[in-house]
């Protein structure tokens, strides 16, 4: 990855920015933070993303991007299923204290400290 040159990306996202939306965008930086139009609060890398996205060049980005959230769903399904089977005692659901500690205690948990 080549070292970006705040400059230079500054002057890209501005010159797409212009072509698609007709006006200039107002950067506000602060410390190593760009703000575009009082929105979110983005570093240099994410703003030279922008402006290629913006440029026309999008295709290469997002596909860099899909594969990591597509891998990121299917580890939030199975943990879900795990929390399913809990037991839950009483009205209000959930473990009573007696019922969590009987249950740590038969996965090898020790009392704690003064019991």
């Amino acid at each position: 990855m080549s070292k970006l040159i705040k400059e230079e990306v500054i002057a890209q996202f501005t010159a797409a920015y212009l072509a698609k939306h007709g006006k200039e965008p107002q950067i506000e930086q602060k410390g190593s933070w760009f703000k575009v139009d009082d929105g979110k609060s983005v570093r240099l890398g994410e703003l030279a993303e922008m402006a290629a996205e913006l440029g026309g060049d999008a295709p290469a980005a997002p596909e860099a991007k899909a594969a990591p959230v597509k891998t990121a769903k299917p580890k939030a399904a199975p943990a879900k299923a795990k929390k399913a089977p809990v037991k839950a005692s009483g009205g209000e659901g959930g473990l009573s204290p007696k019922d969590a500690w009987a249950k740590n205690l038969s996965k090898g948990s020790k009392m704690p400290r003064g019991f």
